[in-house]
């Protein structure tokens, strides 16, 4: 019997994942009225520069007291390792992951700046 069933992710990018979610941290740099600002910190990636945050989660929330009124929320990496095609299964585990912790269950809608991983979703809870 042929096996029809293909990994998208390999056993070893699997790890590769696992690995930097368990290592996941941030820590809030800025917060207003309407806004949040996160520094994500990971296990493989750093800022090239400053060696520091690999990027920075900003959550920006409608205070208007509507509940079906979207979180915007935008993830920007500054390692430009992050931006290689190969690892986009990573990239999107790592922002599911950060909007799962840092926004919870609001409908969220999501833009990633990670150059050839860059994308858009909605979070719809």
């Amino acid at each position: 019997m042929d096996k029809k069933i293909i990994d998208l992710v390999s056993p070893e990018l699997k790890e590769r994942i696992d690995n930097e979610l368990s290592a996941l941290t941030f820590t809030k740099n800025f917060r207003s009225a309407t806004a949040e600002e996160w520094f994500i910190f990971l296990k493989e990636f750093k800022d090239p520069k400053t060696g520091g945050a690999a990027g920075k989660v900003i959550i920006h929330y409608d205070l208007q007291g509507n509940r079906d009124i979207f979180i915007n929320t935008t993830i920007i990496f500054d390692d430009p390792s992050l931006y290689r095609g190969e690892i986009e299964p990573l990239v999107y585990a790592i922002c599911d992951e950060l909007v799962n912790r840092l926004v919870g269950y609001a409908n969220t809608l999501l833009a990633v700046h990670a150059g050839e991983n860059s994308y858009e979703a909605e979070y719809v809870r």
